[in-house]
């Protein structure tokens, strides 16, 4: 089943969070770094558990990680790293908190070299599904081939987030840019 599927399955009167992600974010593109760090931060911590008990914790996560400030994560000490393990809002995995830390010094290598995370991708967009998760594999930590599908697609990056009956679909292509679609 799609995630289209999925969310129009949903009765209509639930405020749901998958509703909310699915219409307004899942598959758009994302201009600004720290939100593209923390989509793969999500992404990252949803292994493993379910998509809806992620988007829960999203503000919990954005509490923790300091609004995802790459900047900032990519200086947390062992004092940081500590608090995040003790959290109880987010996802207390020590190889998931320790792979934030060590992605956000990655990302913070890939601005100075290309200006931004989101021209680093853009660099060596377009790329099948299995080329990127090799190169993600290399450039960051925990990032396996549904992480870096999952990612990828949802930021707008990889064909599939909706199906192409979907309204959102069509809303989705006029925010890409011609090249990219």
């Amino acid at each position: 089943m799609s995630y289209c599927s999925y969310v129009n399955g949903l009765p209509a009167a639930e405020d749901n969070v998958n509703r909310n992600y699915h219409n307004n974010h899942y598959g758009f593109p994302i201009a600004e770094d720290n939100e593209l760090f923390g989509r793969l931060i999500m992404e990252i911590n949803q292994a493993g558990l379910s998509w809806t008990t992620i988007l829960k914790k999203e503000d919990a996560f954005r509490k923790a990680y300091h609004n995802f400030n790459i900047a900032r994560i990519a200086k947390y000490t062992d004092k940081d790293r500590e608090r995040l393990l003790n959290d109880a809002g987010i996802i207390r995995n020590r190889l998931k908190v320790n792979a934030a830390i060590e992605n956000a010094k990655a990302v913070t290598r890939l601005q100075k070299e290309f200006g931004s995370f989101k021209n680093w991708i853009e660099h060596y967009h377009p790329k099948t599904r299995e080329e990127w998760v090799k190169i993600f594999k290399t450039t960051f930590k925990f990032t396996g081939g549904e992480i870096v599908n999952e990612f990828l697609m949802s930021a707008g990056y990889l064909p599939g987030a909706h199906t192409t009956d979907c309204p959102v679909y069509k809303r989705i292509l006029k925010c890409k840019p011609a090249w990219s679609r």
